[in-house]
């Protein structure tokens, strides 16, 4: 599911969901690019044999930022509105990581507008994101980001 809509008929959005992502997989190959973007390389997520031999999750597991990062391109798949010329991302409210990724796990995003404020120029949006783990019981992202449309 996804919505389209615009600046001015966002606001009657509040509260609801605004779509679901597709699957996107979690690779090793990304989960290095970004412990080397980040130079965060702590061996849960980079060392796969020292992982799957002393790591409680029985395995590598993605670093929890490369997690929060993902919201990006997934919550792009949920909305958009058609007449913004700009978008930016304002910052964020809450972040918590109840649950790890595995590699080779497939996550999603899950969006509801949370609320909408008139700011200069367009709308401030702050979107509550759930990050679904494919088969997991619980989320392994839950964030509430903030952005802003512009006219």
């Amino acid at each position: 599911m996804t919505t389209t809509t615009t600046i001015a008929e966002l606001p009657s959005l509040k509260g609801q969901e605004l779509g679901t992502s597709d699957w996107y997989e979690i690779t090793q190959d990304a989960v290095n690019l970004f412990a080397d973007a980040t130079g965060d390389h702590q061996w849960i997520h980079v060392d796969v044999e020292r992982a799957k031999a002393e790591s409680p999750f029985g395995g590598p597991i993605a670093h929890g930022f490369m997690t929060l990062s993902l919201i990006v391109p997934l919550v792009s798949q949920t909305y958009t509105i058609t007449d913004a010329k700009m978008g930016v991302n304002y910052g964020l409210n809450k972040v918590r990581f109840p649950a790890p990724v595995p590699v080779g796990s497939k996550v999603r995003a899950r969006v509801t507008l949370k609320d909408v404020e008139e700011v200069a120029g367009g709308l401030q949006n702050t979107l509550a994101v759930t990050v679904e783990r494919e088969g997991g019981d619980k989320p392994v992202c839950i964030a509430e980001w903030v952005t802003r449309a512009y006219a």
